[in-house]
């Protein structure tokens, strides 16, 4: 049921997407540099793009460097975690060789009566 309202729901989304791209074709020109600028440099870097090409590019820009962002953000959570991942493994791999080490087998526990030290 949710897997179909979830196609429905991307299915919108790109009706959306594909009318806003239909209706902004129309050609601006894109420039690096402001023209002043550009006369000065003598570099007059600029592109004729559709609108929806610009709309759409900024926005995948936008959450590309908001991804970044974030990673970079948390990287002393995901650091913090994995010491203490390290940490928990070392501690668990110690805890099993004591036990280990101290394990006694298991008796019955008839033998365990016939071998319990006598009281004086």
């Amino acid at each position: 049921m949710f897997r179909y309202l979830r196609y429905l729901i991307l299915a919108a989304v790109g009706l959306a997407l594909l009318i806003v791209a239909l209706a902004n074709r129309t050609p601006v020109l894109l420039k690096a540099v402001p023209d002043d600028f550009a006369a000065f440099l003598g570099v007059t870097w600029q592109m004729q793009l559709p609108v929806f090409v610009v709309l759409f590019g900024g926005i995948v820009i936008g959450v590309l460097v908001g991804f970044l962002w974030e990673w970079a953000r948390e990287h002393k959570h995901r650091a913090t975690a994995s010491t203490k991942t390290r940490e928990v493994t070392k501690l668990e791999r110690e805890l099993a060789n004591m036990r280990d080490a101290t394990s006694v087998p298991q008796q019955d526990e008839i033998i365990a009566l016939l071998n319990r030290p006598k009281a004086k």
